[in-house]
């Protein structure tokens, strides 16, 4: 049986997911371009890099139908339950696997919860850099849990993503988008080695999504 949170059913949900769907799609001519694997609704690991609070709508919304109804992402609680929109939109919307950053005795274990998440048939989108990049370096060092959840499903494939131009079209702090195309460009996918130690996964990770990013940071057509 699906672990999948039921999502709210009827015409707000559907209105609400079209609607954004269309606006990341009018602010960012954003284009899908799967170089490194196909589509296919089996089980993922999605991580990208993080430079707005923006990427994993764009990265969610360039998905195939099939592969949204199935594909949850990991997102900030503080953040997306700060209002009643926000709330609606992560919990509703998306169903995403919502994390604590401040961790106490009483807060569920972040990798338990996704790994559930993972085992109930989701797919998953994360950013294993863990805060927005909002520096000159063009992707921060890895944290663990991309490590961990690998160890804990070391089956499932984790496919690097990058988001192009998306801190152009969101800058930090800005609430109108500039109008600027984005691509998202989805790599070939890793799997944790069997006795593969921490730091040699997470600097292969992310190498793995460095040689995704286009060249220069320009945005590539679709060939």
């Amino acid at each position: 049986m699906s672990d999948f949170p039921p999502a709210a059913s009827g015409f707000m949900v559907d209105a609400t997911t079209t609607a954004l769907i269309l606006a990341a799609r009018v602010a960012t001519g954003v284009r899908a371009e799967w170089r490194g694997c196909d589509p296919t609704t089996h089980r993922r690991i999605y991580y990208a890099n993080h430079v707005s609070h923006g990427d994993f709508v764009l990265l969610w919304s360039v998905l195939p139908p099939a592969l949204r109804r199935v594909t949850r992402p990991v997102a900030a609680a503080d953040y997306w339950r700060a209002t009643r929109m926000r709330r609606y939109i992560s919990e509703e919307v998306f169903r995403a696997v919502l994390i604590e950053r401040t961790r106490t005795e009483e807060t569920p274990d972040p990798i338990a919860l996704m790994a559930d998440a993972l085992s109930g048939g989701a797919s998953l989108i994360l950013f294993p850099e863990g805060t927005r990049n909002t520096g000159d370096e063009r992707l921060l060092p890895f944290k663990s849990g991309i490590y961990r959840l690998a160890e804990k499903r070391p089956e499932i494939e984790c496919v690097p993503v990058w988001i192009d131009n998306l801190n152009r079209v969101l800058p930090k702090g800005e609430i109108v988008p500039v109008p600027l195309l984005c691509t998202v460009t989805f790599g070939a996918p890793v799997k944790l080695g069997e006795g593969e130690e921490k730091e040699a996964f997470l600097d292969r990770a992310r190498a793995a999504l460095l040689a995704t990013a286009p060249a220069n940071g320009e945005t590539h057509k679709d060939g």
